[in-house]
């Protein structure tokens, strides 16, 4: 059985089309690289913005995306408001994402920082925000990704495994 996966770029310039989207493909090739349940995956280029991020949002939950992926506008810039958008549509969040994130990447760079990384539940999806880097991209799900699957579990989104070569899910025993 397939799991409804979607990852949204969030960049004016690569939504105009003078920028190569680079965060989407690494998104897309990461999840491709680690998860073993085949997904129906789609990808989506948006402009900054609070709104623009909330209603593509709203339309994934609508469609039952159960994984979500955003990437992009995470930063402190005036147009960076994804972590706006994404407040405005999940009704749960779970910070402990954006901390976990933030902790393995500041072993790389000291700008992580400035990140804003989170994550929250919409409906029956899970909703993570991501940098546009595609190394930032792996460095942070490769830092969380052992939680998704139970997430998932838990809100009733799709069972989804992983290749425990690479990112080992958890899932606690049954006594």
């Amino acid at each position: 059985m397939s799991v409804r996966a979607a990852i949204v770029t969030v960049s004016d310039r690569a939504s105009r089309g003078e920028y190569e989207d680079k965060g989407g493909p690494g998104c897309e090739d990461w999840l491709r690289g680690v998860v073993t349940t085949p997904l129906l995956l789609t990808r989506h280029i948006i402009p900054d913005g609070r709104d623009s991020v909330a209603r593509m949002l709203r339309q994934l939950v609508a469609e039952q995306a159960a994984l979500i992926l955003v990437t992009g506008g995470t930063g402190p810039a005036p147009r960076d408001e994804t972590p706006e958008g994404v407040a405005d549509v999940i009704e749960k969040e779970l910070a402990g994402f954006g901390e976990e994130m933030r902790r393995a990447s500041l072993l790389e760079v000291p700008t992580a920082i400035l990140s804003r990384q989170t994550a929250g539940i919409a409906g029956q999806s899970l909703i993570i925000t991501l940098p546009g880097k595609p190394s930032a991209i792996a460095t942070c799900l490769n830092a969380v990704f052992a939680a998704v699957p139970y997430c998932l579990d838990l809100i009733g989104a799709g069972f989804i495994d992983t290749d425990p070569a690479k990112i080992a899910a958890f899932r606690p025993k049954a006594k």
